[in-house]
Parts: C-alpha cells; structure tokens; sequence
C-alpha cells in the first residue's frame, strides 16, 4: 500500500535521548531534512541515571564523538561541574576523563543546540509505528495518526521501550524517571519480525543536601589542572569553582538490613525478569555476590548548583521503600538524611544486536537503524557514540554516499559495535578499556588525530574545527621530525648536564627522540638539550609526543596486528553464501555464521564458538569459489 504522508524527511530520529541527539545533529549537518521525535520535550538529553559523563574507557567514547563532529563533548564542557582525569597513575592506555555534570543545565544546552539547528525539526510526538514496503523504511505514523514519509529511521528509544518501573512489590508501565512508556512501537518492532531480548536497570535514591552530615565523609574534590572534553574548548576556560563528591561506605548494618528483606527484594523475588547489567550491579545483588565483603563503596554526587538532590552512587536498588530509607539512615553521613526520590529497577526492550550491521542498520529492513539502548547497551556515552554513527550513516545512505564502518582499530566506538553485532550481548554492554586489544592505539589524548580526517571526509566537520586540527597535526609532525633529527653529542658540556641531572654520559651521538624513550626524560627536559621547537607548543601535544615517543615500540607492534587484520577485513564474504554448502566446518561455526551473516573474514574470525580451522576452511572455500569465477569470466 502506498501512504499519504502529512510531511516529508530525509531521516526520522525517534527518541531524544544521548543517541537521538546526536544520530538527529550528525544527520541535518550533514545536510539531510531531519524530524527528532520524543515523547516528552523536556527529557531531551536526560540524565536518569548518574549525572556524569565519561570515566573509565567510556571518557574516550566522548572524545571521540567530539573529533568526529559529534555534540555530547562540547556540551558537557558547557555544563560540569567537576572534572576529573581518572587513572592518572596509570599508562596512558587506561586513562580517561569523567565529568560531574549539572543534570538540569546540560539537558537544557542541548535542548537548546537542537533547537538551533538548521535543518532539524524538533516535535513532541509519540512514535507507534515504522512505516515499511518491500522491506524499506517508507515513513512512521504517530499516536495522533500523522505520518511522516523518510528515507531513513533511526529508533533510538532508550529505556521507554515496553518500559516497566519495579519498586518493591509495586510494578507499573513507565519509561525512566516517571515518563510514557512506549509500548504500540514495541508491538510494532515485533510484529516487523525482529527478534527482541528483555533488559533491565536501575538507580539508586536520591538525598537532600542539606540534610548530609559531610563530616562523617571524605571529600573527593575535582583536577585544578585543566582538562575538557572537546578539543575545541580552551583551558583558560577551565572552571574553578567546582563542587565536590563525597565518599562514603556501606557497613555491617546496611547489609544486615537488605540480608534481612531480600525475600522482598524484586531482584530476587522473581518479579524482575529481565537481564541487569553485571557492571553496575544493584546494593542487593553486590551484597549476595560479594557475601565476603564488609563494605562496598557509595559515593555522593550532587545533581547540579541549582538543586539540593544527590545522588548516591553505588546504591542502586529496587528494594521496597520502607527497607530503602532504613537501608540510607544506616549509612554513615546519611543517619538523619531525607530521601527526595526513591531508586528504581527498569525493565525494557531491546532489539538483539546481531541483527544489525556495523552501520547500524537492520539486516532485515533497508533504511531501518537502532541506537543506544535499544541496542543493548548502558551508559549514556555509549548510546551517544551509536547514535552519531547510526545519524552519519543514515544521512550517507540518503545521500547515496559510501557507508562508514568504523573499525576496531579506529576507535572504542568502533570496538562497541563489533562486540555487538558479531558477538550480540546476554546482558546491558558496557565498554571497558579490556575490550579493546588495540587500546594504547585508541588513547583519549589522540582521538582527533584518529578521527577528526574521518569526521570531514563524511561532512561533519565544519571548516573552523578543520583548522584547529591541521594546525596541530602539522606542530605535532615537524616537532616529531625535529626530535628525530636534532642529535645529543658526547662532547663535554653535554655529559656535565646529563651527569647533572643522575645519568650515564654518553658515549655516541642520540637524537633527541631516542633521549626521550628513557623513562626519566620528559620533553622539556630533552629540549634543554636541543632547544625549543619553533613555535610555542600547546601542553596537549607535547602530552601527545611523550606518549608517542615512550611507547613507540609496543604502538608499532599494536599497528602490525592492525595491518594483519585489515587484510583480513578486506576478504569479503559474498552476501548470498551458502553456508551448507561448505563442508567440514563445524556445526557450531555454521549455526553462528547463519545466525550473524559476517560480511568480511575478520568478522567472522570474532564470532564466539568460531575457531581458526572453521576460518581456514571458509578461505579456502571461497578461494576456490573466486577462482571458478575467474575461469568463467
């Protein structure tokens, strides 16, 4: 059947979430007529759960939404409150910066971003139904029965999806924080013959401020040295009137009080029924899991300079309200505290990820795209790094324009999404700096220079942030080129120094850069040697040249293992393979690669339960294919 549609799009975004936003932003910078459509206007960006943004692994996802063009870093540049770079004790691999975030002001900035965009239509409407013929997105149709014609949807519905807030033995229909539940789109996702899995989360309570005795706590104050976010923000902008979190424990008599009412705890009660994330575990799991423990850190966050709540991190929970506030008062600093909200488990939809290629798009429906947590993830720096590649590539699909499969190489986000469709998930997927076997590639200090030519070459970086990058890609280069060259002699005054300052003098000429690779030796110390470069250098890029030049070898033996794998990514796999057809494998391999469909042998080389015989077999099968072929032609 054809549709009369009320208006036309190029690309539909439903849901304003983390990834709405930025799938909506990618998608009308790059040019395309783009509808934002959310069930509630003021959600835009919503923080339901903790009011940060970043932190381990995660803190790199940001920057690397930044470097593409995407919004969420400068946004959170805008609003925070405190920052904070985390491992700093660490190897740059594993550090990452995480940023309290004012919760109200950063939904409000980027409402207000979203609303400025050309382009963008931004309408608060509910979403029941993806339109589709022959297998193609056609357009979507609205609780008040207007249709919209599109090229491209993307769903990006989060939490609302079927959602179901459980809170003791109370159970009702709601998306987070008490909005609509989005349920006639869920039916309707099933009904389009994608196959769904069931997910739960959850948050804790909520404290008055004012009613937190903080000398029962230790104070966990924000960096006085400068760090952002996006690579466009400046230092000298920094914030230095930031709020604090507050550190406290859990004790024996929290954990006899859950011990004590876990036959009312939903958790284990059998009333939750979907799959909690095993990172961020509820008080009442953390306590049955970890029995040996006798306290488990809370942290407390406040929300924002213009409200009193706070957050308790670490204390989620869906235990009954009564057993919640006995649960805080047993908490030292929360004895006389006054709980504003009480913490909920959610239970919601998703759309299993093996049924999505690397673009984000539905193997099943042309033009359909899912992002964020529908997808299975948690976290909001997750949803946002699917939402701008779902946005860039549906935008690209309209366009008629080659599609952008970031690899695991290129970038965490790239990582995020092929654990997800070649792997799929049993449980809300959380990145962590393990998942990545390239991480001292995909540091947060050099996601610009990993991405940001990606992010222009697909037309979402503006001219202005181009400049900026170009400028500091060219210091970067000839100030690596001059250290290479500029050599340290073993002449007298030389080795007076160098003996100055506890070393060996030296017996031959060593460049500037191999000086470096000691581990003592930091840059300003080696350009006493050999003078300064010829410009002043930002302390950005000289972190930058530090790391490069310290950690040289293992980057190299890092960009080998790249090298073989991209070999591999580029043995395509034909899309109508008969996988019966291939004799030998075995019949573990065959299920999954029927199941997952990879598109190239380094795909299918990652799928669980694939070992390297059942590759071998599959290259040589295709060999012999291609050389048929070749004899025919």
């Amino acid at each position: 059947m054809s549709y009369e549609f009320d208006e036309n799009f190029d690309v539909i975004v439903v849901g304003a979430g983390h990834a709405g936003v930025e799938a909506s932003l990618a998608a009308a910078r790059m040019g395309c007529k783009v509808l934002l459509a959310t069930i509630n206007l003021e959600m835009l960006a919503f923080m339901p759960c903790n009011p940060s943004i970043g932190g381990s692994a995660k803190g790199i996802v940001v920057r690397e939404i930044d470097a593409l063009g995407g919004e969420m870093g400068k946004n959170i540049d805008k609003t925070y409150i405190q920052m904070k770079m985390l491992n700093t004790g660490k190897g740059p691999a594993v550090r990452a910066l995480r940023a309290q975030a004012d919760k109200a002001l950063y939904a409000m900035t980027m409402k207000h971003t979203v609303e400025r965009q050309e382009n963008l239509t931004l309408r608060q409407s509910m979403v029941d139904e993806i339109l589709v013929e022959d297998g193609k997105v056609v357009g979507v149709r609205t609780a008040t029965n207007q249709k919209y014609g599109a090229k491209a949807v993307i769903v990006t519905t989060g939490t609302a999806l079927r959602g179901e807030i459980i809170l003791g033995e109370l159970k009702y229909s709601s998306g987070p924080n008490n909005s609509l539940a989005s349920v006639t789109l869920a039916d309707n996702l099933r009904d389009l013959g994608l196959e769904i899995g069931r997910f739960k989360t959850g948050t804790p309570p909520r404290v008055k401020a004012s009613s937190i005795n903080y000398e029962e706590t230790e104070i966990q104050p924000g960096d006085e040295k400068p760090n952002h976010f996006s690579f466009l923000s400046k230092d000298e902008d920094y914030l230095q009137d930031q709020i604090p979190c507050w550190l406290t424990y859990t004790n024996q008599e929290s954990h006899d009080i859950i011990n004590n009412n876990l036959h009312r705890a939903p958790m284990f009660s059998g009333i939750v029924k979907g799959v909690g994330p095993r990172y961020c575990p509820s008080i009442e799991d953390k306590i049955v899991r970890f029995a040996d423990k006798n306290r488990h850190q809370l942290f407390l966050e406040p929300e924002g300079r213009e409200t009193e709540e706070v957050y308790v991190q670490g204390l989620s929970t869906s235990l009954p309200e009564d057993v919640q506030k006995e649960l805080i008062h047993s908490i030292k600093g929360l004895e006389k505290a006054e709980m504003m909200r009480t913490g909920y488990a959610i239970e919601y939809d998703i759309v299993l990820p093996h049924q999505l290629r690397a673009t984000l798009e539905t193997k099943l429906i042309s033009g359909l795209f899912t992002a964020g947590q529908t997808n299975g993830t948690s976290g909001y720096e997750e949803a946002a790094g699917q939402g701008l590649v779902a946005g860039i590539n549906a935008a690209l699909k309209v366009q008629g324009k080659p599609e952008l499969i970031l690899k695991r190489s290129d970038a965490y986000i790239g990582v995020m999404i092929d654990d997800l469709v070649t792997k799929g998930t049993l449980e809300p997927y959380r990145l962590l700096t393990s998942r990545a076997e390239y991480r001292l590639i995909l540091r947060h200090d050099n996601a610009d220079m990993r991405l940001t030519p990606i992010g222009r070459e697909v037309g979402l970086v503006d001219d202005e942030r181009w400049s900026i990058f170009e400028i500091k890609k060219n210091q970067f280069d000839s100030e690596l080129t001059r250290l290479s060259k500029e050599k340290l002699k073993p002449i007298k005054e030389t080795n007076e120094k160098i003996q100055a300052l506890g070393f060996k003098p030296l017996t031959d000429a060593m460049t500037a850069k191999e000086f470096m690779r000691r581990p003592e030796i930091d840059y300003a110390t080696a350009t006493q040697f050999v003078g300064p470069a010829a410009e002043n250098l930002d302390a950005k890029i000289i972190e930058l040249l530090e790391t490069e030049i310290k950690y040289e070898g293992y980057i190299n033996k890092a960009l080998d293992q790249v090298a073989k794998m991209k070999r591999m990514e580029e043995k395509r796999i034909p899309k109508n393979i008969d996988w019966d057809a291939i004799d030998s494998i075995a019949t573990e391999a065959r299920q999954k690669f029927k199941k997952i469909n990879p598109e190239t042998i380094g795909q299918a080389s990652r799928i669980s339960g694939v070992n390297p015989a059942d590759i071998s077999i599959l290259m040589v099968y295709l060999e012999g294919n291609n050389k048929a072929r070749r004899k025919v032609d």
